[in-house]
């Protein structure tokens, strides 16, 4: 996607403003619920940085997997629980907040001092430049890294069933079945021959 200087200056500026407005009500809204709401807005503004970069495919991923996945699973998950807690006060409350900030101040200088120390500028005749993004990973997937592909599908397979295990623990049961059970599960039980025999001399004839 080729768009003019201008236009991609102000979409930067716009899709900047959007997701640090949005960073900042995740973390300072009351309600977890706006909060998680707000999360989306993060996501999709950092899908539209994606695009003027012309990582079409990242871009994709981005709204595909943290929107449609990620922030709907969080949702899902406030709305399931709903607990309602009064929250007493922790002592060297200051103290930590303190270090958070310090901990956040030192990730931003670092993240900064990146950004300004490395050379984005690219040529246009560099191999860095991918037209088709799309094909590019694709032919990476499943030549270079197809190994590591394959098991992350693997991992995703696993968490999967994990999950409908946990989903289904109630049909679970509270303990283990002895061998008497299970060896005896399978026959059906048989009636005596003299409560048979009874039982047939006692029957009605027609």
């Amino acid at each position: 996607m080729n768009l003019a200087e201008g236009v991609q200056i102000v979409s930067f500026g716009i899709l900047g403003v959007m997701m640090i407005g949005t960073a900042l009500g995740v973390v300072l809204l009351p309600k977890i619920v706006h909060s998680a709401f707000l999360l989306a807005g993060v996501f999709i503004s950092i899908s539209g940085l994606y695009i003027l970069l012309n990582a079409d495919f990242v871009a994709a991923a981005q709204i595909l997997v943290y929107v449609g996945a990620v922030n709907v699973l969080i949702l899902f998950a406030i709305m399931l629980v709903n607990k309602q807690e009064d929250y007493a006060k922790l002592p060297g409350r200051l103290i930590r907040k303190v270090a958070t900030a310090v901990v956040c101040f030192g990730l931003f200088a670092l993240l900064g001092t990146m950004v300004l120390v490395t050379p984005w500028s690219l040529d246009s005749t560099s191999p860095a430049v991918v037209e088709n993004t799309v094909i590019a990973l694709g032919e990476h997937f499943f030549s270079d890294y197809l190994l590591p592909f394959e098991l992350a599908s693997v991992l995703l397979l696993m968490a999967m069933v994990g999950a409908i295990i946990l989903a289904r623990r109630d049909l679970i049961p509270e303990s283990l079945a002895t061998v008497d059970t299970i060896s005896t599960s399978l026959t059906l039980p048989e009636r005596p021959r003299e409560l048979a025999t009874l039982s047939s001399d006692n029957e009605p004839q027609n």
